[in-house]
């Protein structure tokens, strides 16, 4: 059963609200998802770019919120492998966008990969593939 933005948002509110704080549920699509981060201060590393915790963050959220989208609101859903290649340097103080493509959705296991993008660039800054176990139903 699939879920609306809005829907994962309400879900959001209550069970996760933090996770709201910095991130932004653009779109839902069709197994896939856009999200943005609102980069701050505190994402920063020395260097004058975005630190690769906060664009793996993105990475993870954007493949959690396509996954809802995808197979409905399963939040014990977990991420079991996150892989990043960090292609260029990001636009410090710019926020980021991850857009994601589920490429697998099975009964126990959703592969999917996230490119990320300094908001207003053409070149991906990463790409990233992840894994998520989907806990059995009771």
């Amino acid at each position: 059963m699939k879920s609306t933005k809005s829907e994962i948002i309400h879900f959001l509110q209550k069970e996760f609200p933090q996770s709201l704080e910095k991130c932004e549920i653009e779109d839902v699509t069709d197994k896939g998802a856009t999200v943005l981060y609102h980069v701050g201060a505190s994402d920063l590393r020395p260097g004058g770019t975005i630190s690769g915790p906060t664009m793996m963050t993105l990475a993870d959220y954007a493949l959690y919120i396509a996954i809802l989208g995808e197979i409905g609101i399963v939040g014990l859903t977990v991420t079991t492998n996150l892989s990043i290649n960090f292609l260029q340097k990001p636009v410090a103080n710019q926020d980021i966008r991850g857009v994601c493509h589920l490429m697998k959705v099975g009964k126990v296991l959703i592969v999917g990969d996230v490119w990320l993008y300094s908001v207003g660039m053409e070149q991906p800054i990463a790409h990233v593939v992840g894994t998520y176990s989907i806990p059995p139903k009771r």
